[in-house]
């Protein structure tokens, strides 16, 4: 695999390396991960779908489109709770 370069303002490649040495790892590795971990809005409709699908099948649970809207607005405010508590 060959190695790109990415041309950011340096606010954002200092920041990019604040954040990496706070988790002990390389810009590279930070960008890569973000890369990896991050799922397109196509990809989260997909996800949901085969969610869904397996609920359904395995469980006998329909999730209406109003409970999965309800729940990811759960999620979302749990996980800046958590957020919020680390920090």
């Amino acid at each position: 695999m060959s190695d790109a370069m990415i041309r950011v303002p340096a606010e954002v490649r200092d920041r990019l390396a604040v954040i990496a040495e706070s988790r002990g790892t390389s810009i590279r590795s930070l960008v890569q991960e973000f890369a990896e971990s991050t799922l397109t809005e196509e990809e989260r409709r997909e996800r949901a779908e085969r969610t869904r699908a397996y609920l359904a099948e395995h469980f006998g649970v329909e999730v209406s489109d109003e409970e999965s809207v309800a729940m990811g607005a759960r999620l979302h405010e749990a996980f800046t709770r958590a957020q919020d508590a680390a920090a």
